[in-house]
């Protein structure tokens, strides 16, 4: 039978997209100035969380000196800085901050995953990345039972959700909007967590606390 511990598995045993491969390894080794004394992870990043989560976050793939550097999903950034700040607010996670897989972080009753598990070149997977990715994905999401509302982090993240929810038609996204579905469940929409719109004030810290409520209200 699958498991969450063997979809992580061969997420990280993962060498599909040979551009993905290319670049993830080209960050690990030339690392930023401020990491250079860091082991980079340098490979594909596992979903994080709750296994018995009802709300999972779907963003859109590692950042190259975040994630990519850590290991865990907006791990050791400013997007995961907003994210996980915003998480523990809302009572999701147990610390506002996340910096290292070891640092102590647990979710209660969240997971959080990613179309694209590979960093990609000017944080742009293309669709057959995407597509190559989604089995990953499909597994994950069907393992997570007790899920019931699914939080999008961008329209990338939107379309890949909706594709293996089989949303047809597809409303257009926005922040806030609110995608019921025929089998009970919700999609949530929020603009991304990355620093383009959270240092620009696109989105702030209250736009992604109403969404985190309202998520709340829709799994008890």
């Amino acid at each position: 039978m699958d498991s969450l511990a063997a979809v992580s598995q061969d997420v990280v045993a993962c060498r599909a997209c040979p551009r993905l491969v290319a670049w993830r390894e080209q960050v690990g080794e030339e690392k930023r100035a401020a990491y250079r004394d860091e082991d980079y992870w340098a490979r594909p990043v596992p979903g994080f969380g709750d296994p018995a989560a009802r709300l999972v976050v779907v963003g859109l793939a590692p950042a190259a000196h975040g994630a990519n550097r850590t290991g865990r999903m907006f791990t050791g950034d400013r997007s995961g800085d907003f994210l996980y700040a915003a998480l523990h607010r809302a009572g999701y996670a147990n610390q506002p901050t996340s910096v290292s897989r070891d640092d102590g972080l647990e979710l209660d009753g969240a997971w959080i995953t990613a179309p694209v598990r590979c960093a990609p070149p000017a944080n742009k997977p293309t669709t057959d990345e995407r597509d190559r990715c989604r089995p990953f994905l499909d597994r994950e999401l069907a393992l997570l039972a007790d899920a019931s509302v699914f939080l999008v982090l961008g329209a990338f993240g939107y379309q890949g959700l909706a594709g293996y929810l089989g949303l047809r038609p597809r409303p257009a996204f926005g922040h806030g909007v609110e995608v019921p579905l025929a089998d009970g469940r919700t999609i949530l929409c929020s603009y991304h967590v990355s620093q383009q719109n959270t240092f620009t004030g696109k989105l702030t810290p209250a736009m992604l606390d109403a969404v985190l409520a309202r998520a709340r209200e829709l799994t008890g």
